[in-house]
């Protein structure tokens, strides 16, 4: 991997399936670090609608043309289980119900099973949530896993992912706070609504990088680590993850100090 790429992500085993449709994936990062699933395969432009296009480069994915023939497409556009993101023309319909037959016969043959709903997580209640919302860099965020089992992304001396977690018993953490959910970027939101938020907002600003990169203390200082899986900060949204709002901090013993 070159010193110089912005993205630190291997491309060896970034490949996956659609849990909605059992298709084959390419899991990129963007320029933002949030990350996209593209189609596998290159479109000629002229098949593809100008909003739907996109690129690599340096290993990012851009949303926009690079001035070639070919271009990548999100897969959510083709996905046969989802609404397409843009209009599509006959050549990119014909394609998403070629992958329709496919995700019927992985069905029909057993060797793909749809992804259950996402079961919502309760809006309070005194245990740790599952997804978290963790503030940090200015920004919040939407976690995977909870706050002491979110897990580092780095690749170890052995070829695998690191199994310590970002949470560190050495290193300062965050606190439990309840906050304004707040509109945020001109959203409409509850008003008057606090929510729990794990704040990272007090740490160095070096432990904020390392949070939202995902690395443990010791890959956080280790020049040159690759890394073998994409961090699972999703931006959070208010109205869009209304259902993980907990209105109370998960720990009795937390500090619950709130936002005057």
């Amino acid at each position: 991997m070159a010193g110089t790429s912005p993205s630190r992500l291997l491309r060896a085993g970034q490949s996956s399936r659609c849990r909605q449709c059992g298709n084959p994936i390419d899991l990129y990062q963007r320029a933002d670090q949030r990350p996209i699933a593209l189609h596998p395969t290159e479109l000629t432009t002229t098949h593809v609608p100008e909003p739907c296009r996109w690129h690599l480069s340096s290993g990012i994915a851009y949303p926009h043309g690079d001035g070639s023939p070919w271009c990548r497409i999100p897969h959510a556009v083709l996905c046969p289980r989802r609404t397409p993101l843009c209009r599509t023309g006959p050549y990119l319909e014909a394609l998403r119900r070629q992958l329709a037959v496919r995700t019927r016969r992985l069905t029909d043959t057993g060797a793909f099973t749809p992804a259950p709903p996402p079961t919502n997580s309760p809006a309070t209640g005194a245990d740790n949530p599952a997804r978290p919302v963790v503030q940090m860099l200015l920004c919040r965020y939407l976690a995977q896993h909870p706050v002491e089992h979110i897990r580092c992304v780095s690749q170890t001396r052995h070829r695998h992912r690191c199994t310590h977690p970002v949470l560190a018993p050495t290193k300062p953490a965050g606190a439990w706070r309840l906050l304004p959910t707040g509109p945020r970027r001109g959203q409409l939101t509850l008003p008057d609504t606090l929510m729990a938020v794990y704040d990272l907002g007090h740490l160095p600003y070096s432990e904020q990088l390392r949070w939202r990169a995902q690395r443990c203390p010791q890959h956080a200082v280790t020049r040159g680590a690759a890394d073998l899986a994409l961090a699972g900060w999703q931006p959070f949204d208010p109205l869009l993850h209304m259902a993980h709002i907990r209105t109370n901090v998960p720990h009795p013993e937390a500090c619950r100090v709130r936002e005057r």
